[in-house]
């Protein structure tokens, strides 16, 4: 059977292979007439372990939890990791009673007390159950797992839900749920069949030079487009945003280094999320694209969203740091949108702040006006004292090609 890959944490199939898996089981489970369960497990308070003895001890908590989730299965079922603290074990052959007596055996192994150093750590656990019913569309199955283990969660934690015993959510939450799943395949697709692509928008000073581009992921997928705004949250909430991430810094790296040899020498801004700098690899990953690309980091600038110093963990303050040591540029962007102050900027490594739509100065930094459409915002934004300008009064965002051109057409005239 071909599956996408393994967790390497746990040895369970990751989610991709899940969602490959339980369509093939969905179809084994209606050709032969027998039953499948699924099994959701979300635990409980990962998030306290990771922030008391960071992700390491996290990790070291996952392994072990996992270890008896598989001894106690015995070889029932197939298990997968659907995230940081959530499993899906699928049963075939498995009916609901037997599928409610192994999720009790579950939760009591989960919550033997686990020694941790000095402490002993007394883990739980929320688990939801799923039946598959006849001609039941696979994600719809699994989507119903989640759900039951949503409920479980409210009503307390600790025990095991299962399907139609919870309330029914509207129509419009299947259908929204139903349309991450979709997307979520689809972003699979994307990766492993080159449907990713960046274009580029110009970041033009009121002296008309060029401050840098900045790189915007499209998404296509089955001659599919896929506006950012429906693959951004989904690729977030699964994981996939570090995947694409680290796919996005390699081609906006590569397309930097390209437009250098092609005689224009720009930066090229390219987004990070929280959950790229949230991990130990990211500095890793940076210094792979640089040396892949064989670009200078003078030429690169990370663009990092204004949330993300809510909380900064020790490890994204180091990748911060690490970023800042390779040379290459930091720039808060969509300042004024979030929760930050002005007296925190100082504390934060970045060269250049980003303005959504409107906001101020006086921080040493080059600030920059996103969103500019019309001229009267461009002359407000000059008499302001506002750096350069984004936007689509000057250029919309352009494929790699339509950019050269772009560059030859303002260095002719």
């Amino acid at each position: 059977m071909q599956t996408h890959g393994i967790d390497p944490g746990t040895g369970f199939l990751d989610r991709s292979s899940c969602l490959e898996l339980v369509s093939k089981l969905a179809f084994s489970a209606a050709a032969s007439g027998q039953q499948l369960a699924a099994l959701w497990i979300d635990l409980s308070r990962l998030k306290q372990v990771n922030e008391s003895f960071g992700h390491l001890g996290g990790d070291l908590v996952i392994t072990q939890i996992a270890q008896r989730l598989r001894e106690k299965s015995a070889g029932r079922g197939e298990w997968c990791r659907m995230g940081g603290d959530e499993f899906v074990c699928l049963m075939p052959q498995c009916d609901a009673d037997r599928a409610r007596q192994l999720a009790q055996e579950l939760l009591q192994a989960i919550e033997a007390p686990l020694r941790f150093g000095e402490l002993f750590l007394h883990p739980s656990a929320s688990i939801g159950i799923a039946v598959l019913e006849a001609n039941e569309d696979p994600f719809a199955f699994l989507e119903r797992a989640d759900r039951a283990m949503g409920t479980a969660k409210r009503q307390g934690g600790g025990r095991a839900v299962a399907s139609g015993e919870e309330p029914m959510p509207g129509r419009l939450g299947i259908l929204l749920a139903r349309e991450e799943l979709a997307i979520e395949n689809k972003l699979h697709l994307a990766l492993e069949n080159g449907g990713l692509s960046l274009h580029y928008q110009p970041i033009i000073g009121f002296d008309g030079s060029v401050e840098a581009v900045e790189a915007l992921m499209r998404c296509t997928a089955d001659n599919e487009l896929i506006p950012p705004g429906k693959f951004i949250p989904v690729a977030e909430k699964t994981g996939l945003i570090i995947r694409l991430g680290e796919w996005s810094l390699l081609a906006g790296a590569r397309f930097a280094s390209h437009l250098d040899q092609a005689g224009y020498r720009t930066k090229v801004a390219i987004n990070v999320s929280r959950a790229q700098l949230a991990s130990p690899k990211f500095a890793q990953a940076l210094h792979a694209a640089l040396l892949c690309a064989n670009v200078s980091p003078e030429l690169i600038e990370l663009e990092l969203t204004e949330s993300l110093f809510m909380d900064i963990s020790e490890i994204v303050q180091t990748n911060l740091h690490a970023a800042q040591k390779a040379g290459v540029g930091l720039a808060i962007d969509d300042f004024g949108t979030g929760y930050s102050c002005l007296a925190n900027l100082k504390d934060i490594p970045a060269t250049k702040l980003k303005l959504d739509r409107a906001f101020g100065r006086e921080l040493g930094m080059t600030v920059v006006a996103e969103g500019v459409e019309e001229q009267a915002q461009l002359d407000s934004l000059r008499e302001a004292g506002v750096d350069a300008i984004q936007g689509y009064i000057h250029a919309h965002p352009m494929p790699e090609e339509a950019l050269l051109n772009w560059f030859q057409k303002r260095k002719a005239s």
